[in-house]
């Protein structure tokens, strides 16, 4: 973090300051729980004096964009990506209807990002989604489950960040926060269906190849077939398992069923 504060120009006041740091944030390189530098090193880098550089972290902290833990820094406040409030949340997590809804919305909007990412996606970008698919190959070929799914989330993030849409940005961080907060549990059915990890990950490569060859029209398509193959997936995943438990509710009675019939002959 030690290089992304600028010296400030002109008058140097506090608000300008604030300004800063205000679009480090909307801009998403600043994220939930980021911890700013020391206090004297933050001064050095905006080039301005201690007093007004507090009266710049009082003002952001008054306004809920950052929050100080005492013996623990000045850090950035869980402002970000929360557009659902905890209500809805909690009826999006009971209701069947919210996960089909969820997916149809993220089809579109994330056709949109990929479309924009590979209209803007800067060298630095690339290099960041590159090392991300690393990670997604190493967790793949290691078979580590859990690591798979947080990275494909990581992936998704990512992807909207080389879009350089603000509200494209925030609105999707909203959407990907429900999966990591496990509103959506029956997501990992998915990774349950045959072959789906495979899929997942060509799904992955294709959206990552689109972005990199500067093909917005291939990625707008590689990433809503990748969320209409999740939607399929997880239907698919939540009827077997349907099955499955039919099954052996049906074994289990005709089991019971068979134990008591002798005993009902020898009545």
């Amino acid at each position: 973090m030690s290089d992304i504060f600028s010296r400030i120009e002109h008058s140097r006041t506090a608000d300008e300051v604030v300004q800063q740091i205000e679009s480090l944030i909307l801009e998403g390189v600043l994220r939930t729980g980021d911890r700013l530098p020391g206090e004297r090193e933050l001064a050095r880098q905006f080039e301005v004096s201690r007093p007004i550089l507090r009266d710049a972290l009082k003002a952001l902290e008054a306004r809920g964009l950052l929050t100080t833990r005492p013996g623990g820094g000045t850090h950035v406040a869980d402002v970000i990506g929360q557009l659902f409030t905890k209500p809805v949340t909690d009826l999006i997590s009971t209701h069947r209807k919210a996960v089909t809804d969820y997916l149809e919305y993220r089809r579109e909007i994330e056709g949109v990002a990929a479309e924009y990412a590979a209209r803007r996606a800067t060298p630095e970008d690339l290099a960041l989604l590159d090392r991300i698919m690393a990670r997604m190959d190493e967790a793949h070929r290691t078979g580590d489950f859990d690591d798979e799914a947080e990275i494909d989330v990581e992936f998704h993030h990512a992807v909207c960040e080389c879009a350089h849409n603000i509200i494209l940005l925030h609105t999707l961080r909203s959407c990907y926060r429900l999966l990591s907060e496990g509103v959506f549990q029956n997501r990992l059915l998915v990774f349950t269906v045959p072959g789906a990890r495979e899929a997942l990950l060509e799904q992955h490569r294709a959206i990552h190849a689109a972005i990199k060859a500067a093909d917005p029209i291939a990625a707008r398509k590689a990433a809503m077939d990748h969320i209409t193959y999740v939607e399929r997936s997880m239907a698919e995943a939540e009827r077997s398992g349907d099955w499955q438990r039919v099954s052996r509710l049906r074994l289990r009675q005709r089991s019971e069923a068979g134990d008591a019939e002798p005993t009902r002959k020898r009545s």
